[in-house]
């Protein structure tokens, strides 16, 4: 079976290369970007401006290859990659919950966006709290991590 898939748009933000930028939404407060919808794809926006946030899905452009053991920004002991969100992944696919100021056209103009500029983007969706948050969770190895994202940078160690 193959899967394939084409990119709907381009995200633009002002981190340029990979080291120092923040390693999750929450540590790119205020940090506003743009989202390019390729034309073909303007129609699929309509009602999206009523939505205070949004997920963009985004393919990890810059990674050369996979690891199944990772160490995370957040930790210093290896870790399997599905118990991570780092960019090193057999399907290298971000995931990016951003506040959406507003809608311009083709445009997206966004918020709290922790993406290096030129990332393809594959898809978008609404963030809605009744499907998306969950009262009850564990965070695993990240409990002890909880609050340290803000503060973490990148660093090349997931070209």
């Amino acid at each position: 079976m193959t899967v394939q898939y084409r990119p709907i748009g381009v995200i633009h933000t002002p981190f340029k290369k990979i080291e120092g930028m923040p390693i999750q939404p929450s540590g790119a407060a205020g940090v506003r970007g743009t989202v390019e919808v390729y034309p073909e794809y303007v129609e699929g926006l309509k009602d999206l401006d009523g939505f205070s946030h949004i997920l963009l899905l985004y393919h990890f452009h810059r990674v050369k290859s996979a690891q199944l053991t990772v160490v995370p920004f957040l930790d210093t002991e290896p870790r399997g990659v599905f118990a991570t969100r780092a960019p090193k992944r057999p399907n290298p696919l971000g995931i990016s919950v951003v506040r959406l100021l507003r809608i311009e056209g083709s445009t997206l103009h966004v918020q709290n966006v922790d993406i290096l500029d030129g990332t393809p983007l594959l898809d978008i969706k609404p963030y809605v709290p009744e499907f998306d948050r969950q009262p009850r969770f564990r965070l695993g190895w990240l409990g002890k991590a909880r609050g340290q994202a803000k503060k973490r940078k990148s660093d090349s160690r997931f070209r």
